[in-house]
């Protein structure tokens, strides 16, 4: 538990994020024999957030080009006749699942007259994929495009009007996303992440916090955790806030949240484990309220580096973070890299991170959102 520890106490252990386990209870269990089929179905309501009335919801399942099965939950407005809609694909926090932040961004923007997928992405969740709680800068950016594929295919969807909208670390995959798949006319992002640049270089305050010496040496303790996994024909489990001390010794959770809080701890790690271990936000599938990933899973993301191409997004572009978020910078390094000439950078005044994952602070701007997109999805 060396990582939330008091040493680190000038270190944002900001790889706190948002993930999601296999293990539950009270689920239909889907084709088990089949590494990339569903790991469940619930039908039953089991999100963080309570349902409305005013839209129709559905469990889906669809495919990502790698043969992986998602499941999602699509929100329609009931009110909607028989017009086609707007469409928003929704995912994140980074491996948190679709009960908990992206359902409910989802949920309400269907209030707002959109057709709205948010959805698990590959390894984690009720989504299929082995090994377990893994996360890829490549599978979980094609995530996006297998959503829009989705959602282009549904009769309430007009294809020509599908936007992203990623959340956390998703907020950088959508990002990417949008470079790449010119069938996207919109995306928008909340308190986001770049996770490449998070876990190869760690997030400090306000600035990267690994010299290249401390690179090197979170490599040289990833590969090495590879030759264990190897031997042992397992895959250990680990947090992904990896730290380098002054001596360079490193060391990692053995899962993303502690048990229990330690004294006098860390802001950032008291907000979120406020939100994943509480009431409030705690899912039995979210890696952070109750496990861990895959310990390796940061090596893909230190070598291939998400938002290379931010330049070559030229589709509009909305970016919101929080006045006081720690990840604030990312926000705003990512509004400078982006192409588009239609791009727009919001700072919820007094809002942290967690306080747009959900809305008990009452500071997402969902008007924002749906104004956005309204707009750029015509």
């Amino acid at each position: 538990m060396t990582v939330f520890t008091q040493k680190l106490a000038t270190a944002i252990p900001a790889m706190l994020l948002c993930a999601s386990l296999s293990g539950v209870t009270n689920m239909s269990y889907a084709d088990t024999t089949n590494p990339n089929a569903p790991v469940s179905l619930v039908e039953k309501w089991d999100k963080t957030f309570p349902e409305s009335t005013k839209v129709d919801h559905r469990k889906v399942t669809f495919q990502n080009r790698y043969g992986i099965t998602l499941v999602g939950d699509l929100y329609i407005p009931k009110d909607r006749g028989e017009r086609k809609l707007a469409a928003i694909a929704v995912s994140g926090p980074f491996g948190a699942v679709k009960e908990q932040s992206s359902g409910l961004y989802a949920q309400t923007l269907a209030e707002q007259g959109f057709v709205t997928l948010a959805f698990d992405p590959s390894y984690t969740g009720e989504s299929g994929g082995s090994p377990r709680n893994v996360a890829s800068p490549d599978i979980n950016t094609e995530d996006f495009s297998a959503a829009v594929d989705f959602l282009g295919l549904q009769k309430e969807v007009d294809r020509d009007r599908i936007g992203l909208l990623g959340i956390c670390g998703w907020g950088g995959m959508a990002l990417n996303d949008a470079a790449m798949d010119t069938r996207v006319k919109a995306v928008a992002t909340s308190v986001m992440y770049d996770m490449s640049r998070a876990m190869g270089h760690g997030v400090g305050d306000g600035k990267d916090r690994y010299s290249t010496k401390d690179r090197r040496a979170v490599l040289q303790y990833l590969n090495a955790q590879r030759w264990k996994d190897a031997e042992n024909g397992t895959y250990a489990p680990g947090g992904h806030d990896i730290n380098v001390d002054e001596k360079g010794n490193v060391s990692a959770s053995d899962r993303v949240l502690p048990e229990t809080l330690p004294a006098n701890p860390h802001p950032v790690l008291k907000e979120f484990f406020d939100y994943y271990r509480m009431p409030r936000g705690f899912h039995t599938r979210s890696v952070n309220s109750t496990g861990a990933w895959n310990a390796t899973m940061p090596l893909s993301f230190m070598n291939m580096p998400l938002l290379s191409y931010a330049n070559e997004v030229t589709i509009p572009t909305l970016i919101v973070t929080g006045e006081k978020a720690h990840s604030r910078y990312f926000a705003e390094d990512a509004f400078k890299a982006i192409g588009s000439k239609e791009k727009e950078l919001v700072i919820v005044p007094g809002a942290n991170h967690v306080d747009l994952y959900d809305n008990v602070a009452g500071k997402i701007p969902f008007d924002k959102f749906e104004q956005f997109f309204k707009a750029n999805l015509r």
